[in-house]
């Protein structure tokens, strides 16, 4: 596995996919950087990290070996990956917020951007961006952040959490590969925040609503129970879980 460790850069994601249309890139290849300059989130949000404190990295996979109709399989397999690490660090309360967020005791400690190349309605390749706070102590305007070190007390070798959650991902791959969808579906959701609980929602028409996570669609759509038991799926588009 080849990684590249670079002081600053603007964006990981943004690095691996310039090198990949320069060059081939070999599968797994992972770029970390000390200071993300530019780092990104779901629908254009930013990832703040304060420099050499947290991770923030990126890796290349191919990915040609999974249906177009079965992408959000992907996000699955990296949720859970980064779920299990943390796991093995001690790291309460977790749960997985959907689409990609980890959340510990209700507060988001990493967050995932996952950005497929598709050609010909075929996936060929992903570029998977990853930020985990993991030493940073203070979030400026950010209530609902916390870290490894928050959480646990203990501080920690960024390598060490590095090398425990590409670990996780080959094995999380290994499934992937093998077709095992449903495996990693049913763990997904046995872990989904809020599940089965009363929420509000907010819709793309900017109205609340209420209703219950029941689970996840195949297509990695959110299934929410509302009024009169019927039960709607949600692109990520159209739903933002308020509380």
């Amino acid at each position: 596995m080849l990684i590249i460790k670079l002081d600053a850069i603007d964006s990981t994601n943004t690095y691996l996919r310039r090198l990949s249309g320069l060059e081939t890139v070999q599968d797994g290849t992972v770029v970390v950087a000390k200071h993300q300059l530019n780092g990104r989130g779901q629908m254009g949000s930013e990832w703040s990290s304060q420099e050499s404190k947290n991770l923030t990295f990126s890796i290349f996979k191919d990915v040609s070996f999974v249906t177009f109709e079965k992408q959000f399989c992907i996000n699955l397999a990296v949720s859970l990956a980064v779920f299990k690490a943390l796991q093995s660090f001690y790291v309460k309360g977790l749960k997985v917020k959907w689409p990609n967020d980890i959340l510990a005791e209700n507060k988001k400690i990493a967050g995932i951007l996952i950005e497929n190349v598709i050609k010909q309605n075929q996936i060929n390749e992903t570029v998977i961006g990853i930020g985990l706070n993991v030493n940073q102590t203070e979030f400026n305007n950010l209530a609902n952040a916390t870290s490894l070190r928050l959480i646990t007390g203990q501080t920690f070798d960024l390598d060490e959490v590095l090398q425990a959650i590409l670990k996780e991902i080959e094995r999380h791959f290994k499934l992937l590969k093998k077709g095992q969808y449903s495996v990693l579906k049913d763990a997904y959701e046995k872990h989904l925040f809020r599940k089965n609980k009363p929420s509000t929602f907010r819709n793309i028409e900017g109205s609340l609503f209420s209703g219950y996570i029941v689970g996840i669609s195949d297509l990695g759509h959110l299934l929410v129970k509302i009024e009169d038991d019927v039960i709607k799926s949600f692109d990520l588009k159209e739903i933002t879980l308020m509380y």
